[in-house]
């Protein structure tokens, strides 16, 4: 049976992207799946990286309060 979230809980698994046909598929939890041009998929990877890492950085400065 499949694990039911909260829309509000982290998931702690990452999604698998591959190429398929000249697109890229982005698989997630829960069948979840998009298909993107490389161009979005580019796009996409560059903003979940930034994301990722202001979100490391807040969890760092929560855990060391000025």
């Amino acid at each position: 049976m499949a694990r039911e979230t909260s829309p509000r809980e982290p998931l702690g698994v990452g999604g698998i992207a591959t190429a398929e046909e000249g697109l890229v598929m982005l698989d997630g939890p829960d069948g979840v799946a998009v298909a993107m041009t490389p161009e979005a998929a580019e796009s996409t990877g560059r903003s979940l990286i930034a994301a990722a890492e202001e979100a490391a950085n807040q969890r760092g400065a929560e855990a060391h309060p000025s």
